[in-house]
């Protein structure tokens, strides 16, 4: 059916705008650094209340300083990072919990959201950092709507839930921007069928989804998505810290 957001541009030209971007030559690139000079693409996923309102202009600062472009990917609705507790019972968890600090770094506040606090919408309490961002030159787009749920329900999920889901992050994007996004990068790189062809019907120009070794358009049993996506290709910063004498000193 026809997005109320965007209509989707022809493959090939949303092909080769995604390339443009990821070369630093489109709109979201900070101007400072040459298209020519640009190795590593960085993706920044912000996933709660307090990192939107500390972490994003904290980071915003630290980029501008050194001409560094970046993708700022919000999450748009409820921060309920305390429901996600389980995960720590996971194996591999419970060490990556231990060896970056999430206690001190999440808060302990934060760590409550969902369970013994109330889950703060951080579209409503955090817009303003979220269009600061996009209007000091950085690209920004959905990482989505309620990442707890969408990481414990999505990979089960049927069609009407998947839709409802990523529809609710475009309609918050829009209320907080006044136009719709054009980026989307999943939460825990965690995604179905029906999201992927969504990425199309949404308007979406690419995605960055999953992990992977190289930018790529998708197919399912040999159905075609026509919305490229650009992966994930290097280890996470949490996934450094701890390891190799790397810790949050250096």
């Amino acid at each position: 059916s026809p997005s109320p957001y965007r209509r989707p541009a022809p493959p090939g030209a949303a092909f080769r705008r995604a390339r443009c971007l990821r070369n630093g030559s489109g709109p979201g690139r900070h101007p400072r650094r040459p298209a020519a000079s640009m190795r590593i693409g960085l993706k920044v996923d912000v996933a709660t209340l307090r990192g939107t309102r500390e972490g994003v202009p904290a980071l915003v600062e630290l980029f501008r300083r050194h001409g560094v472009g970046a993708t700022f990917l919000f999450t748009l609705g409820p921060d309920r990072t305390g429901r996600a507790i389980g995960r720590a019972f996971q194996p591999g968890f419970a060490g990556k919990v231990r060896r970056t600090g999430a206690v001190e770094h999440y808060g302990v506040k934060t760590l409550m959201y969902g369970t013994l606090l109330p889950a703060p919408d951080i579209a409503r309490r955090a817009g303003d950092v979220m269009r600061m961002t996009r209007d000091a030159g950085f690209e920004t787009g959905v990482h989505g709507y309620d990442r707890v749920r969408w990481q414990g329900g999505v990979a089960t999920a049927d069609a009407t839930w998947t839709e409802r889901e990523m529809r609710h992050a475009c309609e918050r994007y829009t209320d907080v921007f006044k136009e719709p996004p054009l980026v989307h990068g999943a939460a825990g790189w965690q995604m179905n069928v029906h999201a992927l062809r969504l990425t199309q019907r949404l308007g979406y120009e690419y995605c960055s989804d999953g992990r992977g070794t190289h930018p790529h358009l998708p197919f399912w049993n040999a159905e075609p998505v026509r919305c490229p996506q650009f992966p994930t290709t290097l280890p996470t910063l949490d996934e450094l810290i701890g390891l190799d004498g790397v810790d949050a000193t250096n």
